[in-house]
């Protein structure tokens, strides 16, 4: 996939990742759906497969959870310089990428989280402080089922899309109700992909 960037298109990928930064209350993973809707659906910078792996190969990897930004902002810049394949003017563009979604999604929200965190400590008596982390959860659990939407939507079997919702719904039990480790959930589910099961 070949696209072509312009100064103004990096500094649009900078502002759009900025401001995903604000809103990624739950983590950089709860603005997944608004990165698709902005890489994939409005400006055709990466397709629906390599968007599926950025994410799903930063999750299966160790390291933090951010790895998959990082690895957006490599891919956009790759299709800027025509592929891998075409050499070290690529990667630098990819590089740049890596920089520029990296940079975005960092730095707004560790200067509002470092802040935020010194007045709540200092504040942390206060009613108001407190109903404010209790309300917080409905909205973070909402942002990452509309992830896990965007993931499954993309990435299902056309012929059994039940099979991930059962895993799903299995999975989310059980996290709820035992004290299951999540990556003995990760490997049930690899290994239920890797028999054909989902």
């Amino acid at each position: 996939m070949t696209i072509h960037l312009t100064f103004s298109d990096w500094l649009a990928l900078l502002a759009q990742f900025m401001l995903l930064s604000v809103m990624s209350v739950s983590g950089a993973i709860g603005t997944v759906p608004d990165m698709h809707r902005f890489l994939v659906d409005r400006q055709g910078w990466l397709s629906d497969l390599q968007f599926n792996a950025c994410v799903t190969i930063a999750q299966a990897s160790p390291g933090p959870n951010t790895l998959f930004v990082a690895l957006m902002g490599w891919n956009v810049g790759l299709n800027a310089g025509g592929g891998l394949a075409a050499g070290p003017h690529a990667w630098l563009l990819g590089v740049l990428g890596l920089v520029v979604t990296m940079v975005g999604i960092l730095l707004p929200s560790s200067l509002i989280t470092y802040n935020a965190a010194r007045w709540g400590q200092r504040n942390r008596h206060w009613r108001s402080v407190r109903a404010f982390k209790q309300g917080m959860a409905p909205l973070v659990i909402g942002l990452l089922m509309a992830t896990g939407w965007i993931l499954v939507r993309n990435g299902a079997d056309v012929h059994r899309p039940w099979g991930v919702w059962v895993v799903a719904l299995i999975s989310a039990l059980l996290v709820w109700r035992t004290r299951i480790h999540l990556l003995w959930l990760l490997g049930a589910g690899a290994v239920a992909g890797a028999l054909g099961l989902v």
